[in-house]
C-alpha cells in the first residue's frame, strides 16, 4: 500500500498538468450530475410543500352540540393517519370566505356557512387512495353531513409526484453512466500515458494485482477530490439562484458525504475498468 501510494504521489509530480485535468474533468461530469441532483431535490421539497396543504374538510349537521364536537375531534385525532384536527365555527368559516372572496363580500352578508372539521394527514397517508379511505371512514360519524378533499387535485398531485420520481431516477442513471464514461476515459488517458511502464512492470513479473493498485487508488483520490470540487461548484450556483431569482435547498450534510464518496467509488470503478481493458490488451499483444 506505501508503495502504491508512493507511485500515485510520484505520478502527480511528474504529470502534474494531467492530473488537474484529471480532477477537474472529474469534477464537472459530478458537477452535472449535482445539478441535476440539486434540481431533483427542489421539485421534491416544492411538491412536499404542496403536498402538505392536503386536507379534508368535515362539514358538521346543523344544530350539533359542543360536548358531540369535542368528542368527534378526539377521536379523530386517534386515527393514525390524521396529523392535525382542528374545528372551524360557522362565524369562522363565513369570515374566512369573506377574507378570501373579497369580490362577494356583500353577497355573504347573512350568509350561514355550517361548522366543520379540518384534517391534515401525515405524510405517507396523502395519496388519493388513503385520503379516500379516510374521507369514507369519517362519513360514517352520525354528527358529519359531507366531507370534501378536492378528489381530482389529489390524483393530480399524486400523479406529478409519480412522474417526477420514475423520470428522476431515469435521468439520474443516465447522468451516472455519462459520469462513469467520463471518468474512465480520464483514468485511462493517465494510463496511457505509463503504458510503456506498465508494460515493463508486467515482463518483471508483477501481477495484476500490484499493476492495478496505484490507478485504483489514483482514480479513486481524484473521484474524491472532484467530488469536493463539485460539491463546491453547486454550491456556489445555488447561492446564485437563491440571491437572483428564488430560494433553493442545498445538500443536507449526510447527501453531500454521499456525493464525494460517490464520486471515490465513480472513481474506483473506472480505474478498475480502464486498467482491466489496458491489461487484457498488454496480454494479447504479449
Amino acid at each position: 500500500m506505501r508503495l502504491a501510494l508512493r507511485e500515485v504521489a510520484l505520478a502527480f509530480r511528474r504529470a502534474p498538468l494531467l492530473g488537474t485535468l484529471g480532477i477537474i474533468t472529474i469534477a464537472f461530469s459530478l458537477f452535472a450530475f449535482g445539478l441535476f441532483g440539486l434540481v431533483a431535490i427542489n421539485i421534491r421539497a416544492a411538491l412536499r410543500e404542496v403536498e402538505d396543504r392536503v386536507e379534508i374538510r368535515a362539514f358538521l349537521a346543523d344544530g350539533v352540540a359542543d360536548a358531540q364536537v369535542e368528542t368527534l375531534m378526539r377521536q379523530i385525532a386517534r386515527i393514525p393517519e390524521v396529523a392535525d384536527v382542528g374545528y372551524v365555527s360557522p362565524d369562522s368559516a363565513l369570515a374566512r370566505a369573506r377574507a378570501e372572496l373579497e369580490e362577494f363580500r356583500d353577497v355573504m352578508d347573512g350568509t350561514f356557512l355550517p361548522a366543520s372539521v379540518e384534517l391534515r394527514l401525515k405524510e405517507g397517508a396523502r395519496d388519493p387512495a388513503a385520503v379516500d379511505a379516510l374521507s369514507r371512514r369519517l362519513l360514517t360519524f352520525p354528527v358529519i353531513e359531507d366531507v370534501r378533499y378536492g378528489r381530482e387535485w389529489v390524483e393530480k398531485l399524486y400523479r406529478i409526484r409519480n412522474i417526477a420520481a420514475l423520470a428522476g431516477s431515469a435521468l439520474g442513471g443516465v447522468f451516472a453512466l455519462v459520469a462513469l464514461i467520463i471518468i474512465g476515459s480520464t483514468i485511462r488517458m493517465a494510463i496511457l500515458a505509463r503504458a510503456r511502464e506498465i508494460e515493463i512492470m508486467r515482463l518483471v513479473g508483477a501481477t495484476n494485482g500490484f499493476v492495478r493498485l496505484p490507478y485504483l487508488i489514483d482514480g479513486t483520490l481524484k473521484g474524491i477530490a472532484g467530488g469536493v470540487l463539485a460539491v463546491a461548484l453547486a454550491w456556489g450556483t445555488s447561492a446564485i439562484v437563491t440571491r437572483s431569482l428564488m430560494r433553493t435547498v442545498f445538500f443536507t450534510p449526510e447527501q453531500i458525504v454521499l456525493g464525494i464518496l460517490t464520486g471515490g467509488l465513480l472513481g474506483l470503478v473506472g480505474s478498475w475498468l480502464s486498467v482491466g481493458r489496458h491489461l487484457r490488451g498488454v496480454w494479447r499483444d504479449a
